[in-house]
């Protein structure tokens, strides 16, 4: 089990609507799904501790977790979707998604910008970093997901722009992007005082 990230611990939930989920949450615990692959649907309850503890890394969202189920063998499962808490950071329902062995998932991962210190437009011409994606959809297989993709910025200049068609994918991964959105702005170098003609546009779309 060391080849995973994390783990989840979890027990069967069998009393379900919203007084069932209201009570497992005053025992620091938050109702769950786990549903694909060849098994049926089955509710869950985590515990609300593991999951703020887990849950601060990018990584957690997108990496392949080892779910223990009390009384049932471990599964491989991904987060699908997230329900939080209005003004608490605290989880309030969580969707897993069974990981079938060979079979591309189609989830999201961070951007993790990297040499923006050094960046050329930075460093030669007082330019300003802005990013306008904070993460992508991607394709690939369990064994090939990222725990992040980093966007090199030393070599852009003011004025210019990275694009998702000049990301530096893993092996084996994919943006979900089609090619019409290939030159969709991921981050730009503008000019100090920005509004002027010379700051890079964002593609149309964006």
């Amino acid at each position: 089990m060391s080849n995973y990230a994390y783990t989840l611990n979890a027990v069967v939930r069998h009393d379900n609507g919203k007084g069932a989920s209201r009570r497992l949450r005053h025992q620091g615990l938050v109702p769950a799904i786990v549903y694909g692959g060849e098994g049926q649907p089955l509710s869950i309850a985590l515990s609300q501790n593991d999951l703020v503890k887990l849950g601060r890394f990018d990584s957690f969202y997108s990496q392949v977790i080892n779910l223990k189920v009390e009384g049932q063998a471990d599964q491989e499962v991904i987060v699908r979707a997230v329900q939080r808490h209005l003004y608490k950071p605290l989880y309030q329902h969580i969707d897993l998604q069974r990981v079938v062995k060979g079979q591309e998932l189609h989830t999201t991962v961070s951007l993790h910008f990297i040499n923006e210190d050094i960046c050329a437009g930075v460093k030669n011409n007082g330019g300003i970093v802005e990013h306008l994606l904070n993460n992508v959809e991607i394709i690939a297989e369990p064994r090939n997901l990222p725990s992040h993709i980093e966007v090199d910025m030393t070599a852009i200049a003011i004025g210019e722009a990275v694009r998702l068609r000049d990301l530096k994918l893993p092996k084996g991964v994919r943006l979900a992007h089609n090619d019409e959105r290939a030159d969709g702005v991921v981050a730009q170098v503008i000019y100090p005082q920005s509004g002027g003609e010379e700051e890079a546009a964002p593609a149309e779309g964006e």
